[in-house]
């Protein structure tokens, strides 16, 4: 009993390998940064404790 068509080992091999090797953007989104909302945070933060003491020393 053979298969009528035979799988061949090198062509499924070469296929996995160039699934594996793969860029696939959406399987590995980026991390965003979270240096510019830290950053606007404390600068609002210190014009905020700026204004506070402007008006109660004024």
């Amino acid at each position: 009993m053979s298969d009528p068509q035979p799988i061949d080992p090198a062509g499924n091999t070469q296929a996995f390998r160039a699934f594996a090797q793969r860029k696939d953007p959406e399987a590995a989104p980026e991390k965003r940064s979270l240096v510019l909302p830290i950053t606007a945070a404390v600068v609002v933060a210190v014009l905020v404790v700026v204004a506070v003491a402007a008006y109660l020393l004024l």
